[in-house]
């Protein structure tokens, strides 16, 4: 700590504006923002779609599949960890070297974040900002980050895009009743028995996209949310229509999975597997990412309301969001087609 502490002495930084973050801190940030430290994958996801050349790493290395669907000049950004969230492999004194004019976190924006965000704002006298990573903030936390970094017509493009998907999405869903709606499970892991409870941030595109979430812990208070794991019989018990997957471990072996044969979404095969390239498209982790998962994800609830073609919807998202373009006959074409056939996955 004692290094630490000599590092912080001779940082300062000239205050350009004031901003309130969405934990409703006030921090104040540099006059000029170059280098952005992403506290966790989320916000690591938010910087690279508004402004890569802003991020100055990724918390862990890309594999070589994922690879292909990140622009050139950010797929070799070196791994810097992370702060937040599962397996936080950052301290201080790393963050510090990188020389960051702001720290960005993004997703719960509850007590024990804020809390962190103080005080690392306060031992390191970096700028740290909180965005609400929530699937109905998202254009809120675009225009919010654009102000910030001064990325204000970009930040504006891509919420404009969030907005009309959402409201797309909501219009045909009032069409449609709730007993017509799936009950949906999310399998995450090898063995399919980790879960997001009904309003955890992991699961909340099910809902989002039409879907009613089959692990509802009630009304109890206090209410719980988040990742839970549980055992065989009580999936059994849940009965979903719908199982949603990321892991290809578990999609593999479902299949020939006694113990999951009677369950109605297997019978109908109804078992549906998320592309993770270059990140996941319904979690894994919460972010912007999630926006292709969802058009995909409203698509396999209600095949009948979908009017565009999932091909045309991937090159439109991934060249507006990821930098990529797939519509190049030389280069992309394959990867295109793989994304594609991994969305269409079902047994």
């Amino acid at each position: 700590m004692l290094i630490l502490t000599t590092q912080l002495l001779s940082i300062h930084f000239a205050s350009a504006q004031s901003i309130t973050d969405s934990a409703g801190r006030t921090v104040e940030l540099p006059e000029n923002i170059q280098r952005i430290y992403a506290a966790g994958a989320p916000a690591a996801i938010l910087i690279y779609i508004l402004a890569p050349d802003m991020l100055l790493g990724w918390p862990r290395e890309p594999h070589d599949y994922e690879r292909e669907y990140i622009a050139s000049p950010y797929r070799d950004l070196p791994a810097t960890g992370q702060l937040t969230g599962r397996g936080s492999s950052a301290n201080l004194e790393k963050v510090l070297a990188l020389k960051p004019d702001l720290i960005l976190d993004f997703g719960s924006v509850k007590g024990t974040y804020a809390s962190l965000a103080d005080r690392t704002q306060q031992q390191t006298g970096i700028p740290y900002l909180l965005i609400n990573g929530r699937f109905d903030k998202t254009a809120d936390a675009l225009r919010l980050l654009g102000k910030a970094i001064g990325r204000e017509d970009r930040a504006e493009k891509l919420a404009v895009y969030t907005e009309n998907l959402l409201s797309d999405i909501k219009q045909n869903l009032q069409t449609v009743d709730k007993k017509d709606r799936p009950r949906v499970y999310m399998a995450r892991g090898p063995a399919g028995l980790e879960t997001g409870l009904k309003g955890s941030i992991n699961t909340e595109i099910i809902e989002q996209a039409g879907g009613i979430n089959v692990i509802d812990p009630g009304e109890g208070k206090p209410i719980r949310r988040g990742l839970v794991n549980l055992s065989m019989e009580q999936v059994i018990v849940a009965n979903p229509d719908i199982i949603i997957t990321w892991d290809r471990t578990f999609f593999a072996d479902v299949w020939d999975n006694p113990y999951w044969s009677n369950i109605p979404a297997l019978q109908q095969k109804h078992v549906y597997l998320a592309p993770t390239a270059p990140f996941g498209w319904i979690d894994r982790p919460p972010s912007l990412n999630r926006l292709i998962g969802l058009k995909w994800l409203f698509g396999q609830f209600y095949p009948d309301k979908v009017k565009t073609d999932l091909s045309d919807d991937v090159k439109e998202f991934y060249k507006l969001f990821y930098h990529v373009d797939l519509e190049n006959p030389e280069t992309n074409n394959a990867a295109l087609e793989r994304l594609i056939q991994w969305a269409e996955k079902s047994k």
